[in-house]
């Protein structure tokens, strides 16, 4: 695997909202992913593989936490270890700026995921009842102290 892990810029855009359609029921557009560039507090990266971006990770940084808001990987390329290096670059850029904890929120279903997350260090501490819509799905709330 040849995967190159970059700060989010405008070219990466496109492919990023497409991976988003492929995955979410309610994706965010592509003015969504450029409002990101226009924000300092905002850090996100992308993995790019093959000329183009496979997956995307990035947090909001507020008093040394990190809220993570996504990570999310190319159903193509998933179980490839792009979630694992973006998450890697991701800590090491949070440390860089001072971050000591990073939350995030995750459907109580998305097994994979919530394996992902604990094997870097997160673990659940709380539900948010009926946090997604379609389908409607509670979130766990996991913190990396």
């Amino acid at each position: 695997m040849d995967v190159k892990i970059v700060p989010l810029c405008e070219k990466h855009i496109s492919d990023l909202a497409r991976i988003q359609e492929q995955l979410f029921s309610q994706p965010w557009s592509e003015e969504a992913f450029r409002r990101l560039l226009t924000q300092e507090y905002y850090h996100y990266l992308v993995a790019e593989a093959e000329g183009r971006a496979v997956g995307f990770a990035g947090f909001c940084d507020s008093f040394s936490e990190g809220e993570i808001d996504m990570v999310c990987v190319d159903p193509a390329w998933q179980r490839k270890g792009v979630a694992n290096a973006l998450l890697y670059e991701l800590f090491a850029r949070g440390a860089g700026l001072g971050v000591t904890a990073y939350t995030l929120e995750v459907r109580v279903s998305n097994e994979p995921a919530i394996r992902l997350y604990e094997k870097h260090g997160f673990r659940g501490e709380g539900v948010r009842p009926g946090f997604y819509d379609k389908p409607k799905e509670d979130a766990l709330i996991m913190w990396k102290r």
